[in-house]
């Protein structure tokens, strides 16, 4: 049967008619596809880097553009915003605090943020064995309940020893969910994870990739990084829970990250995030999770002022992004910005070099090498162009450099989940902490001082050798809102 098939459909492309028809069904077929994607692409609003790069992708390999820009385009999607829970945390009956009057605030609040809290208490994790040795302590001294949050959980030591350590917890009765990105953790997930399940906690992914959950979740990842114990304390910053960001003992390939431990009644703006993202991945109900929240008010222990941001397709703005550019472009004295990926937007970019010409102190650190070479690569026109503008850019040595930082004139900082590139301020679900307070800027300043400590300056144009041709660097750049 089969083989009398085989024969008829190979008779059927033999006949001239049909021979001809074929190819010619095929590119109908290509541009039909082609017009409904860019059709598509017109009306999502997307940066117009990011649309032109896409239109030629569509345009001049359209039976590759087309597949991936199904699958990886979608940016705001509109059934996601309607099915999970909206991100919109707030303390209704905490006091209002002087830094709600600045202007950032304001801007971030517009775009849905919460406004800034004070009375919190604020410890920053300037290496990877401290975030481990709080990580730990965290989940050791949890009497209650363990939400953890991660991009990527490493099959490597550092990862089974948390498995273990939250399989002890669940077995005591303490409460015990953990949340994975599906494609940061894709070989973490399953089996990796079944010691935790076996004893009682509770493990979900977030947007399965394999099947496609929703239409564009393979480019949608949650990117957020949070720990929260007891829905009393709270962290938050770059560090995924994997060797080469923390671990017990120093590790000569360790990642230089960043993150802090936060007390306080920000900590309840976490803890809603960390419930609203839970609810979606796992499917319960918003409303039974938000029962478990603490009915009291927190007690202040501390005077820092913080406002947590959280950014991404479940936020109808782009409020990390419109925070960030308020703070750049109302800057007085002097901009610092450390970052593992550099690939800004156009109005970004242009606020950096106007605020450097106006003889505002801009810095910029990045890895002298990251792990995305091609983001190296196209970062390259904007390090240069900012150098000629006036931006001092220094390229950290040691190795990694995977910190996210941002400081304006040593008052107010930014630190948190996101990278300074396209897909973590318009794509990914991002998580970010903005302090007011006068003791946080003088620990971020710090950090970054060390930070540019161990950095070089990097060389002017004519003393910079190319690896790779210049037509390499324009195309990475002109692919770069894909990245």
């Amino acid at each position: 049967m089969g083989e009398t098939i085989q024969q008829a459909y190979e008779a059927m492309r033999a006949h001239p008619f049909i021979n001809g028809l074929f190819p010619h069904l095929l590119t109908v077929a290509g541009f039909l596809l082609a017009f409904f994607a860019i059709a598509r692409l017109m009306s999502e609003r997307k940066q117009p880097g990011n649309t032109f790069a896409w239109l030629l992708a569509i345009a001049f390999i359209p039976y590759l553009g087309v597949p991936l820009f199904l699958m990886l385009g979608g940016r705001k999607v509109r059934k996601l915003a309607i099915r999970k829970a909206r991100l919109a945390p707030s303390l209704p009956n905490h006091p209002a605090t002087t830094a709600a009057n600045t202007f950032a605030a304001k801007v971030l609040m517009l775009n849905g943020a919460a406004p800034p809290v004070g009375g919190n208490r604020v410890h920053f994790l300037p290496s990877g064995e401290k975030s481990f040795a709080e990580l730990e302590r965290g989940i050791r001294e949890a009497k209650h309940t363990i939400h953890l949050m991660t991009f990527i959980l490493g099959r490597d030591a550092v990862g089974r020893r948390i498995i273990k350590l939250l399989a002890e917890r669940a077995r005591e009765g303490v409460k015990v969910r953990l949340l994975l990105d599906s494609l940061g953790c894709f070989l973490t997930s399953g089996r990796f994870c079944d010691p935790l399940r076996a004893a009682g906690g509770e493990v979900v992914t977030f947007m399965p990739v394999i099947p496609l959950s929703t239409r564009g979740s393979a480019n949608l990842r949650n990117h957020r990084k949070i720990a929260i114990f007891d829905h009393r304390v709270g962290a938050l910053g770059g560090r995924n829970l994997a060797a080469e960001y923390m671990g017990p003992t120093p590790l000569k390939r360790r990642w230089r990250d960043f993150g802090a431990v936060i007390e306080g009644p920000a900590v309840q703006l976490l803890n809603e995030i960390f419930l609203a993202d839970w609810a979606f991945a796992s499917g319960q109900p918003i409303e039974r999770l938000q029962q478990e929240l603490p009915t009291t008010h927190f007690t202040p222990t501390g005077e820092s002022e913080i406002q947590i941001v959280a950014s991404g397709p479940d936020v109808a703005g782009d409020p990390l992004y419109e925070g960030i550019l308020s703070l750049v472009q109302q800057a007085e004295r002097s901009i610092w910005i450390v970052t593992p990926y550099f690939i800004p937007d156009e109005v970004l970019f242009r606020s950096l070099q106007v605020q450097a010409r106006a003889g505002i102190d801009v810095r910029l650190v990045v890895p002298a090498r990251s792990n995305h070479p091609i983001t190296d690569l196209a970062r390259r026109h904007y390090l240069r162009e900012l150098h000629a503008a006036g931006v001092k850019i220094s390229l950290y040595q040691p190795g990694m450099c995977h910190a996210k930082i941002l400081l304006v004139d040593e008052e107010t900082g930014l630190f948190g989940s996101a990278n300074m590139d396209l897909r973590s301020l318009f794509v990914n679900f991002e998580i970010g902490a903005i302090t007011y307070s006068p003791t946080e800027a003088a620990a971020l300043a710090h950090e970054i001082q060390g930070i540019l400590a161990a950095s070089k300056p990097m060389p002017e144009p004519h003393q910079e050798r190319r690896l790779m041709p210049k037509i390499g660097e324009e195309i990475a750049r002109l692919l770069a809102p894909l990245l």
